[in-house]
């Protein structure tokens, strides 16, 4: 299921719509952005930006079973897969989100989860999660976030993190992805052998 953007936003003086929620239930996986970027809602697809590390981490990891790019990603919900933002406001940059902005969707990303409730819900970025727990559920922690499997859950949704693929976090190589989305994969894996 394919639900619409409902808002419409500026980007650069220009009213534009964000990206659908790639959506429905009985999926293995969400993959939880940020938030689109300019460049992925004028270009319609998910993590569409050439340089962005996503596409080539998650064919590398075989998480699709198959090569993927950004214009597979409604597609991909045929594989259990489906897409969505913590923030669905595009910005040019992930800097120019406001607290408001977190505020208005955050809680609206939880009660997606709830509502769909995947087997995983899968965080792109440290920062994404840490975003999700302060906004959405009410925690503010001072701990570290590692990437991979979390200790909370959403619901009966398990959380994994990945470190965010964007070309502006380079602290991890292409390499470094392409491991965390195998343990991803394996753990779907593990799941879908489970009764």
């Amino acid at each position: 299921m394919i639900e619409p953007a409902a808002t419409e936003f500026v980007v650069d003086g220009a009213s534009v719509a964000t990206l659908p929620d790639y959506l429905r239930p009985g999926l293995d996986l969400i993959l939880v952005g940020l938030n689109p970027s300019a460049y992925s809602v004028l270009a319609g697809h998910y993590f569409a930006n050439p340089r962005n590390r996503f596409w080539p981490a998650v064919t590398a990891a075989n998480l699709a079973n198959r090569p993927v790019g950004p214009q597979d990603d409604a597609s991909l919900l045929d594989a259990g897969i489906g897409f969505t933002d913590l923030v669905k406001r595009p910005t040019p940059q992930a800097s120019g989100l406001t607290a408001a902005d977190y505020r208005r969707d955050a809680p609206e990303l939880h009660r997606k989860i709830l509502r769909y409730q995947p087997r995983i819900v899968c965080f792109q970025g440290l920062t994404t999660y840490r975003s999700y727990l302060r906004y959405a559920a009410g925690q503010k922690t001072a701990d570290p976030i590692a990437p991979g499997q979390q200790p909370d859950t959403i619901g009966s949704s398990i959380v994994f993190v990945i470190p965010s693929p964007s070309p502006a976090n380079a602290a991890y190589s292409l390499d470094d992805l392409t491991h965390w989305y195998a343990q991803l994969q394996n753990l779907r894996t593990e799941l879908q052998r489970q009764p």
